[in-house]
């Protein structure tokens, strides 16, 4: 089940939020844990009983861990074990389903084998909330109580029904944020959470109809460019190439904060704060800039539970760097299992690595210039994230750089012109111009795009500080409406396959 579809938009969420508040009037704190934990089985169980049992099987072993550390108490090395043995199934379980195939595939092409693939398909949200077990896991291990102290500072043992509804809850599960339990949990066990907030009620359709519209009416849009682009590099001329590489850049950021905004908005009609996932990435100045701002519970994950382990700073120079390219290479390869996914984390990593090195972040240089600069490298490297081949990645950046000049390849302007809401503009008699000048709305529409990442707020900063009036609610809802209308194609969101 998608967030950018009718049965979740109309039904299910509708559904989801009345059972919340009413189970919650009825004082039913536990009853309303397990509500969201079949909510969320069911949001899952509705893309396959697959999914389904991966997902369950997943919750139970790891469920089962947790409890074995916190009764080992104080016995470390029984403890310790456990955690290990914990990881180590969880990471196996990832390369089963997302990375033996390709093991495999790279495996007969260095040895003279034929090692048929096993045709596995990954599970919906497997990296994510593998990623938010192995937290937990680790978390366990170092003391820190599942869901941290109650309000009056006692601690509560974890539930089977808590930790599956933090590990399952629909709203973060498919695309993240990876959310810590500290963060979920206490709004399970809150008994003021489950009394309804007409506050966070609106922040939370305000930021559900924004993440919505950048899915449906931007990333979308900007999809059918993207794909034409890629499908046929061999006919595009430099202007083509980077147009085509630019709307890359906006399709995924608008695709990817799209969904998280729709998850805050879910957590908001929850009165549950998921943490922040995005800000204004591409207001960056450096890449290690870009990489506070992006996807940043990711980032924080590596950060707390590979990078400081690894001895982070603190064992010299060489070390590292080292470690951050370790880091970067893992994180490209958590992105998919491809050698173009590896190569972005590989260039992300390097580009990093120069940064500290050259102490780029003391050089005075004007902070627009460096925000430009920055998106220029990160939109070479999504180039690559979204290339099929290496082969392909190289072919891109050969028209690019030797294409030609010209007009922008006209298969791509049309399909832009097809847009419903263009059609307007030829009834207005605006059809001559658009004619002659085939490129002049894409490029206007990309560059306000660009314009607005440069300058506006994130969604949850607004959301949250946002005033509500009477006319900001006409125009979110008639936001809402129109990209409710627009969903006659359903399209999935890039991380969905991650």
């Amino acid at each position: 089940m998608l967030f950018n579809s009718y049965i979740f938009i109309l039904f299910f969420l509708p559904l989801v939020v009345i059972g919340y508040y009413f189970l919650g009037g009825l004082r039913k704190g536990s009853f309303v844990t397990g509500f969201l934990f079949c909510a969320s089985l069911c949001f899952v169980g509705y893309q396959g009983i697959y999914h389904l049992a991966v997902l369950c099987g997943s919750i139970l072993l790891n469920f089962l861990l947790i409890r074995g550390m916190e009764q080992a108490g104080r016995a470390k090395g029984r403890k310790k074990k456990i955690f290990v043995f914990g990881v180590s199934m969880n990471l196996v379980f990832l390369f089963l389903f997302k990375y033996l195939d390709f093991f495999l595939e790279n495996l007969n092409l260095l040895l003279p084998v034929d090692i048929p693939l096993t045709g596995l398909v990954m599970p919906i949200g497997i990296s994510f909330y593998t990623f938010s077990q192995i937290a937990c896991l680790a978390d366990c291990y170092k003391g820190i109580r599942f869901g941290g102290s109650l309000d009056d500072g006692r601690t509560k043992p974890c539930s089977f029904v808590e930790y599956g509804a933090f590990v399952s809850f629909f709203p973060k599960l498919i695309q993240g944020p990876i959310a810590s339990h500290r963060e979920v949990v206490p709004g399970f066990r809150s008994r003021i959470v489950k009394k309804i907030d007409y506050g966070n009620l609106c922040r939370g359709i305000y930021a559900f109809a924004l993440g919505l519209a950048k899915k449906v009416l931007l990333a979308d849009t900007l999809a059918k460019v993207v794909n034409i682009g890629y499908g046929n590099i061999s006919e595009l001329n430099t202007p083509s190439a980077l147009m085509v590489m630019v709307s890359y850049s906006l399709q995924i950021y608008f695709d990817f904060s799209g969904y998280c905004d729709m998850a805050y908005g879910i957590g908001y009609m929850l009165n549950i704060k998921l943490p922040i996932n995005f800000n204004s990435p591409y207001q960056a100045e450096s890449v290690s800039d870009f990489w506070e701002r992006w996807h940043m519970t990711l980032t924080e994950f590596f950060t707390r539970y590979l990078y400081i382990p690894l001895g982070g700073s603190r064992k010299g120079t060489g070390r590292t760097y080292l470690n951050i390219m370790i880091v970067f290479l893992l994180s490209g390869l958590w992105h998919g299992a491809n050698w173009t996914f590896v190569l972005w984390g590989m260039l992300h990593g390097i580009m990093k690595v120069m940064e500290r090195a050259l102490h780029v972040k003391d050089w005075k240089i004007p902070r627009f210039l460096k925000q430009v600069t920055t998106f220029i490298i990160v939109t070479f490297a999504w180039s690559i994230f979204r290339a099929d081949s290496v082969l392909q990645v190289k072919g891109l950046w050969g028209r690019l750089f030797f294409g030609g000049g010209g007009g922008i390849y006209r298969p791509i302007t049309d399909s832009f012109q097809k847009l419903i809401e263009i059609s307007f503009l030829y009834r207005a008699g605006l059809g001559g111009v658009m004619e002659r000048f085939p490129w002049l709305l894409l490029t206007a529409f990309v560059f306000i795009l660009l314009l607005a990442c440069f300058t506006m707020r994130n969604t949850k900063d607004k959301a949250e500080t946002m005033k509500f009036t009477r006319w900001k609610m006409i125009l979110v809802s008639g936001l809402m409406f129109w990209s409710i209308l627009s969903l006659a194609e359903i399209s999935e969101f890039i991380y969905f396959n991650f």
